[in-house]
């Protein structure tokens, strides 16, 4: 008897983790600021907030698969990262927990209703010594809260199961293609979009929802005020969890750079595309969704992609003496550096980034993503692949070839925006591209035509 409990004993032990399944834990935090701060996203901001529509959130989902390996999906209702806030959170969320940056998404829904952060976009805020001592301390206590609530989503981790499917919905208008003025009158919106709405529904044991995890590509500019808000994302978040008590919302931002909620500028609209948003969801939890095997892979890598050539003194001074506001601060700016000395930046290291999640595919690029990286990794990798932009470091706009030889603001513009000394180079859509490929092959993630060999 005794040595059949101990066999008994000694199985039970040594049952191989696999056996065990997934496990998630979750985590929020209001990150509102609790002082009115100089608000990020828009040029022609004149003052700081006033107020709040509603609180401002960082989520956090951790995983582990049966194997014991873990990752963190961490979402806020901000503009995004600039990389040195996201280097150094990464480096302190891998010190306390063992977490490499392969196995953090930090992604932002890129609300500009959120605050600003570090040095971000710095030449289009006009902000006094004082605005910046609060975006600094704001900054510094943030790190410290996503380190705490990615330790609590840890700490929460217990067993699970995870599905995911894509839904649809369609408010995103391409506003490279069409008038946002003349909208009303339009017949046909024209222009690339992704309509696809992604979804991770975490269960716990007992089969209740505990996270839902969704994201859409479109700008969250449906407001321009001065209240902070998670714009429609915000709303949609609320919406969820208003739907089902005692879960979690967390969204995340898609390649949605040159994507416009339309119409805009008003309240009840950014509360329609939320719920609008959160149905769609709905009904994705809703049907049968795709159960995923508790097998987690993750790559992470940082191609460098290379800038065109600054412009010179001359071209500086002239647009110093002719340009107004951010682009006039630019060139001073740049003029400035070239006083001094200092070597012009000439390239950017970019990050990509694979998760598979058992046959679910997520890929995280870097930057304001615009939707043809979308399209043509879903052309790549098949149409049910997840794609995040806005995550881990966001430096600029990530254009196409086809946005980079029109030019315009994303092609263009936005460089000095950003506060880049020049332009993308032509050949970065090839890289990053390139770059995704061979990450998902790191990851295990095949495409369809792959998987049809193998079968």
């Amino acid at each position: 008897m005794k040595l059949a409990l101990a066999w008994t004993f000694l199985l039970l032990t040594c049952i191989p983790a696999f056996a065990q399944g997934w496990k998630a834990g979750v985590a929020k935090i209001a990150i509102t600021p609790a002082e009115p701060m100089w608000m990020a996203g828009y040029a022609a901001r004149t003052h700081a907030s006033e107020g709040k529509l509603h609180d401002l959130w960082a989520k956090a989902l951790a995983i582990q698969d049966a194997n014991g390996k873990q990752a963190v999906l961490i979402t806020t209702d901000l503009l995004g990262f600039p990389k040195a806030m996201s280097d150094e959170l990464r480096a302190k969320i891998n010190d306390r927990y063992k977490l490499s940056k392969a196995q953090i998404i930090l992604n932002s829904s890129h609300t500009h209703s959120g605050p600003v952060l570090g040095a971000a976009l710095s030449d289009i805020y006009p902000i006094t010594e004082t605005d910046q001592r609060k975006i600094d301390q704001y900054s510094a206590k943030l790190i410290d809260q996503i380190i705490t609530l990615t330790g609590d989503a840890l700490k929460a981790l217990q067993p699970a199961t995870i599905e995911a499917k894509n839904g649809v919905t369609r408010f995103q208008v391409n506003r490279r293609n069409n008038d946002a003025a003349t909208l009303e009158r339009l017949t046909e919106i024209t222009g690339p979009g992704d309509p696809a709405v992604p979804v991770l529904k975490v269960l716990d044991a007992k089969g209740k929802i505990m996270a839902i995890a969704f994201g859409y590509a479109c700008h969250p500019t449906v407001l321009d005020g001065y209240q902070w808000s998670g714009d429609y994302p915000g709303w949609a978040q609320i919406e969820l969890e208003k739907l089902y008590p005692g879960a979690t919302a967390l969204f995340f931002q898609g390649a949605g750079a040159d994507q416009n909620p339309l119409p805009r500028h008003t309240v009840p609209l950014a509360i329609q595309y939320g719920k609008t948003l959160a149905a769609a969801v709905e009904r994705v939890l809703s049907e049968e969704m795709n159960p995923l095997a508790p097998q987690l892979s993750t790559a992470y890598n940082e191609v460098t992609l290379s800038l065109t050539t600054a412009p010179t003194r001359a071209q500086l001074s002239a647009m110093a003496e002719k340009a107004t506001g951010f682009q006039q601060k630019w060139a001073k700016r740049m003029i400035a550096q070239i006083e001094e000395k200092k070597p012009f930046q000439t390239s950017y290291p970019f990050p990509l980034q694979v998760w598979k999640l058992g046959d679910q595919a997520i890929m995280t690029l870097g930057g304001e993503l615009v939707v043809d990286y979308a399209i043509n990794l879903k052309q790549i990798f098949g149409q049910d692949t997840f794609v995040m932009g806005y995550s881990n470091d966001v430096m600029t706009y990530i254009p196409s070839t086809t946005i980079l030889r029109e030019g315009g603001y994303e092609g263009e513009v936005a460089a000095i925006v950003y506060g880049l000394p020049a332009t993308w180079a032509s050949d970065v859509e090839i890289e990053i591209l390139n770059g995704m490929v061979q990450l998902a092959k790191q990851a295990g993630v095949a495409t369809p035509e792959s998987r049809v060999i193998k079968n």
